[in-house]
């Protein structure tokens, strides 16, 4: 019996006797009416779309420039020309369409939609096996974080049961089933206007939540040195002004650093404002609809209590480094974070429908996402193959292999191509130090999936997606994510994929070719047996309290000090504020020429306020990237470590590195006494105090 979630309700004779209601309005206020409705039923799938061809458009015009060695505003100024003649070009052809006369009807899913586990051709005794083997993975899963001396194999081998025998279900009801059907029913104006409503909470929040991440001295200082040079830095700009060699594990193909500094040069406010208080909410909004768009696609039934347990997941599941709550919201700026946030929701969606319908036109959408992955993040090289291979394979299994092909083509020519060209002529990419990152599977599925209660809410999604997704395309879909990453986890195939590629330092992050949030509110959407429709409805609503409750209970939120964030009551840059108004007392000062010696935490905030004071270690992680080892990574440890009072150098040790650094200024907390105390005997004398809290003293070189 097909699930009803509404009643429908045969109109009542049209009264004739004319009155003030929606019945007397004319025909131009009701075609109005309609045609806003319309509006926002479709605006979800309209601002994801364009921002995704948008941001394509950029990456594409921003690696062109190098040709014409454009500099970023120029580029920036081609970019809107570009998006203005399209946006024209695209309400030009809309306009030509016949209009809609109503919304989409928010319609129940038809039997042939039933996801697996409530079909009854299913083969019961298979789909048991399935669901025994998917809750013995999850269990020893979140229990093998806790202490319980559990080896990894039992969670690895029951998981990859669980998920070949998912992939076996989906298939067979793929080719068992009736002819392929259309698309699933589009959204409502109610689902939709519900969904832009939450992604616009979740923009605003962004304003006050700060997440300072040390990363960020090099992404947002990016941004910065672009914005106050107009050039873009093919060489290091951190520890030199473009000059010393870049780091061989950032090759400059991502664009948003680019883009940020280039919107900022050319509106004309700083790069690190642009960033966050324009970019970031409108990537909030962007990846919260974007998730949007994949839950309902893939729900069978209660799109929207989906939707909202998949929001809920990702606020109040954060706290460590790696949880996929801490690069939602918190880490959207580092371009990372919009890769898992909405790249990947994205990816699934386009190719739901490719697989679907075939069109042009989302094969258009799945290069342009390609596009925007790798302008995001370099890591787009190494999570879309496993995403889109995942895909492929499930696809291969019911043949499709022409469309898998295409698909696999259009995803990762230009990914995989941009890094080709880049290493090409740049030299090779490495990832020096990065050996010393590597994370096994048990400690992957602990820092991404966590353990404990979430732990096993994350592998019940993860292995039983497949049997309560939406029949077809999303079942098999999911099927073949879940298979990929069963065989990842399984003992040795990371360490053989790190020794085989290198790439050691991201291969933590494979569980990011999920779509994790969305699987989870999934889980909310099992039917339950119950006599009416009403309790459906109420045990499906039981079941999405439960799990926001184990959220709450048993997890860190986004807003936690835990979770290394700080909440404001206004809206703020993602910095600590006094290491932020330090940073800006420094710039104000007027200091001689060179480099500033300054605690390690101030000499890592400076590069977020300004290019124009460079610092002698701008954070200790890149000086791997320059050979520990040689006498310029040695004088930087030696003055900052003397800088922070962790150590007390003697002078004839401290006075060789200060001239080989040209070290101008020195400014030190005033706790630092013997900091303090050295500064006269170097050389340097005080010429700045500032008072508590973060009371400093400063001093400048003599002659």
């Amino acid at each position: 019996m097909a699930n009803v979630d509404s009643i429908a309700v045969a109109p009542a004779e049209p009264d004739p006797t004319p009155r003030n209601g929606p019945a007397s309005r004319p025909a131009g206020a009701r075609a109005g009416l309609s045609r806003v409705r319309a509006l926002v039923a479709v605006a979800p799938a309209v601002l994801t779309d364009g921002a995704v061809i948008a941001f394509a458009l950029f990456t594409v015009l921003y690696h062109l420039a190098f040709l014409g060695d454009l500099r970023p505003s120029v580029t920036f100024r081609i970019w809107l020309l570009a998006c203005v003649v399209l946006a024209v070009v695209a309400v030009l052809r809309a306009r030509r369409r016949a209009p809609a006369d109503s919304a989409p009807a928010d319609s129940a899913p038809a039997a042939h939609d039933e996801p697996v586990i409530g079909r009854p051709a299913t083969d019961r005794r298979l789909l048991i096996g399935v669901v025994v083997a998917a809750a013995v993975a999850a269990i020893s899963a979140g229990v093998a974080g806790t202490g319980v001396s559990l080896s990894w194999w039992i969670p690895a081998v029951a998981g990859l049961l669980a998920a070949v025998g998912g992939l076996l279900l989906v298939r067979q009801a793929w080719l068992s089933g009736p002819a392929p059907t259309p698309a699933a029913p589009a959204p409502s104006t109610v689902q939709s206007a519900y969904a832009l409503v939450v992604s616009a909470l979740v923009g605003i929040s962004s304003f006050f939540m700060a997440r300072n991440t040390p990363d960020d001295v090099y992404y947002v200082g990016k941004s910065v040195w672009i914005a106050e040079r107009d050039l873009i830095p093919l060489n290091d700009f951190l520890f030199s002004e473009n000059v010393l060699p870049a780091m061989g594990s950032q090759p400059p193909i991502p664009s948003i650093e680019v883009f940020d500094g280039a919107f900022a040069n050319v509106v004309g406010i700083h790069a690190s404002s642009a960033l966050w208080y324009v970019l970031l909410p409108i990537m909030a909004v962007v990846a919260a609809l974007a998730l949007w768009r994949l839950t309902h696609r893939w729900a069978p039934r209660r799109p929207l209590l989906a939707f909202t347990v998949a929001i809920a997941y990702l606020y109040l599941v954060a706290g460590d480094d790696a949880a996929l709550g801490t690069f939602h919201l918190l880490r959207l700026h580092e371009g990372k974070g919009m890769f898992v946030s909405a790249v990947i929701p994205l990816m699934w969606l386009y190719l739901t429908e490719w697989f679907d319908n075939r069109s042009r036109r989302s094969l258009l959408l799945i290069v342009a996402l390609s596009i925007t992955a790798i302008g995001l993040t370099n890591t787009a090289a190494i999570i879309l193959p496993m995403l889109v291979g995942a895909a492929g394979f499930a696809m291969l299994l019911v043949g499709r292999w022409k469309a898998a092909v295409v698909a696999a083509v259009a995803a990762l020519a230009y990914p995989i191509g941009s890094l080709v060209v880049s290493r090409l002529v740049l030299g090779g990419m490495t990832a020096t130090g990065a050996d010393d990152a590597f994370f096994d599977a048990a400690y992957t599925y602990k820092r991404t999936l966590l353990f404990g209660v979430v732990g096993v809410i994350s592998g019940l999604a993860l292995w039983c997606g497949a049997l309560l997704a939406r029949r077809r395309t999303p079942a098999l879909l999911a099927a073949g994510a879940a298979l990929a990453l069963s065989v990842l986890f399984v003992p040795g195939v990371l360490e053989l994929l790190s020794a085989l590629s290198g790439i050691s330092v991201v291969l933590w992050r494979v569980p990011w070719l999920l779509a994790l949030p969305t699987l989870i509110g999934l889980l909310c959407t099992v039917r339950v047996p119950a006599p009416t429709p009403a309790l459906r409805r109420a045990a499906s609503g039981g079941i999405a309290v439960l799990l926001v409750a184990s959220f709450a209970l048993f997890a860190t939120p986004m807003w936690s000090s835990k979770s290394w964030v700080e909440v404001h009551d206004r809206p703020t840059w993602k910095l600590p504020q006094q290491r932020q108004s330090i940073a800006f007392w420094i710039k104000g000062l007027d200091r001689p020429e060179g480099l500033l010696l300054a605690p390690k935490t101030i000499m890592r905030t400076t590069p977020i306020i300004t290019s124009e004071v460079r610092v002698v270690l701008p954070r200790d992680f890149y000086l791997v990237e320059y050979d520990l080892s040689s006498q310029f990574a040695k004088d930087r440890l030696l003055l900052s470590d003397f800088a922070d009072g962790t150590s007390s150098p003697t002078p004839a040790e401290l006075t060789p590195a200060l001239d080989r650094l040209d070290v101008g200024t020195i400014c030190v907390y005033n706790g630092n006494r013997y900091a303090r105390d050295t500064a006269p005997q170097l050389g340097y004398r005080e010429f700045a105090t500032r008072p508590a809290p973060g009371a400093m003293t400063c001093f400048r070189r003599v002659g």
